[in-house]
């Protein structure tokens, strides 16, 4: 599901990946509603980074499972969202394309950009960004990003999506 690829121009490694478009997503005008964008932003970060560590059953194994490999009792915590909508993402029964990287990495959060495309006609829908911190829920406190997470990421680094 995943693939990996260099953009040279905007710097770092790009994670892709397709998520599919739900019919029940769709609004009245034929665009996937922009609440649904958010579950397919999640779903890609799932895609990128592996499930939080203790939720689900098995599965298969991302590129970078970072959020898998999170210790018992810590949490990914979404911090804030940007989206830009482009141009509507039009509902079609074949999955959307997704990029992923990291637009910024802090001490104790990251920030992960998104692009959105349209599968049929590769036009972009939607620039994204979300951050998160990792929480540990046992200690009610903020975890450090890990010298070995920094050192896994630091390759997707690149281009933010806002300025």
């Amino acid at each position: 599901m995943n693939s990996m690829k260099t953009d040279t121009e905007k710097g770092g490694k790009r994670l892709s990946c397709n998520v599919p478009m739900r019919w029940g997503d769709m609004d009245a005008y034929g665009h996937i509603n922009n609440v649904e964008i958010l579950r397919i932003l999640e779903e890609a970060r799932i895609h990128a980074f592996g499930p939080p560590a203790g939720t689900g059953g098995p599965g298969l194994e991302v590129d970078l499972p970072v959020f898998s490999d999170l210790p018992v009792g810590a949490q990914a915590l979404v911090v804030e969202h940007r989206v830009k909508y482009v141009r509507p993402l039009n509902y079609r029964n074949i999955p959307a394309h997704v990029e992923v990287w990291v637009s910024a990495l802090k001490a104790a959060s990251l920030t992960i950009a998104y692009v959105i495309s349209d599968p049929v006609t590769q036009d972009e829908c939607v620039r994204a960004e979300t951050t998160l911190a990792f929480f540990n829920e046992t200690d009610q406190r903020l975890l450090r990003v890990t010298p070995e997470q920094k050192s896994r990421l630091q390759p997707f680094l690149g281009e933010a999506n806002f300025h």
